[in-house]
């Protein structure tokens, strides 16, 4: 149980940089209209990644704690579409942008995993 508390803090950890990361990577967005609209959206879903997941660790029930985990999947999956618009509009160099979009699958791979996780262990607790 330690363990899972030490690694949900160093998560919390990383998401909250990850969040600084992306919306320092914002700023760096053409100030144009379709700057803008991706600006907006990839600040909105890197960010919220965090926040989700802060909320996950203080669940009040299971569901509520896999309804949060699937919310921060979905937001680290959209976050990962934006750095691809971002990479092919050639907006920001891909030296620069690498970092958070590496970083951004990793996030994506985790979540995917306590997903998948807490599915099958769910699933195995209603045919016992």
């Amino acid at each position: 149980m330690k363990d899972n508390k030490l690694f949900g803090k160093e998560l919390e950890k990383r998401t909250h940089e990850f969040a600084v990361r992306i919306i320092r990577l914002s700023s760096k967005l053409p100030h144009t209209p379709e700057g803008s609209v991706v600006r907006n959206q990839i600040t909105k879903s890197g960010t919220s990644i965090g926040a989700n997941y802060r909320e996950a660790n203080r669940a009040r029930s299971k569901a509520d704690f896999r309804n949060k985990i699937t919310i921060c999947e979905g937001e680290a999956s959209e976050t990962q579409y934006w750095l691809e618009v971002i990479r092919d509009m050639r907006w920001i160099s891909w030296e620069q942008l690498k970092p958070e979009y590496e970083e951004c699958c990793e996030l994506l791979a985790i979540f995917t995993s306590i997903g998948m996780k807490k599915r099958s262990n769910d699933s195995d607790q209603r045919t016992q």
